[in-house]
């Protein structure tokens, strides 16, 4: 169907103003959650030096008209960036998404490998070690030993949980060193 009025009607590429608007408020609400990140998460966000500062910037932000108009500016510049990267990089943050859970269930997994007592649990350290070559071998040990002493002594789960954390801390250290 040709349009008189239109002639950009029939173009394979034509994109209504609607659908333009609907990307453009798409991506400020991608801005707006990356805004409401910790400072330690948004330096693991892939952005340009400009994206970052605004995104810093809305800290300071307190009137409610000028924290819009730069949820606009951020917006606008967010156009600019590297959405699909950003987007994945967030959903490592989202508690409910599934990249983050497939990351959660990894490091249980790790963590229940390296308490296994005797060799099995060795070749895990080991393992672990080789794919994370910044981890703290000391520490990593220490905390292996305190945690299969909890268990053995039927302990809360204390040493367990510092156990987890500093996995999560390590890996989360290892994989933005390998972005830089």
């Amino acid at each position: 169907m040709k349009s008189d009025k239109n002639p950009n009607l029939d173009d394979e590429d034509y994109i209504s103003r609607s659908e333009i608007k609907r990307q453009m408020e798409a991506l400020k609400h991608l801005g707006k959650r990356v805004t409401e990140l910790r400072p330690d998460q948004q330096d693991k966000i892939p952005m340009d030096s400009v994206l970052r500062a605004a995104m810093a910037e809305t800290r300071r932000i307190t009137s409610n008209g000028a924290l819009k108009r730069h949820m606009q500016y951020i917006g606008k510049l967010m156009r600019h960036a590297d959405v699909e990267a950003i987007q994945a990089a967030l959903d490592q943050f989202d508690t409910a998404s599934q990249a983050h859970n497939q990351k959660f269930h990894a490091l249980e997994q790790w963590r229940d490998r390296l308490i296994l007592p005797g060799e099995a649990g060795n070749e895990a350290v080991e393992a672990f070690i080789s794919e994370y070559p910044s981890t703290d071998i000391q520490q990593l040990r220490q905390l292996i030993r305190n945690t299969r002493k909890e268990i053995e002594k039927q302990q809360p789960p204390t040493q367990f949980r510092k156990l987890f954390r500093f996995l999560r801390e390590t890996t989360d250290t290892d994989i933005s060193d390998q972005q830089d």
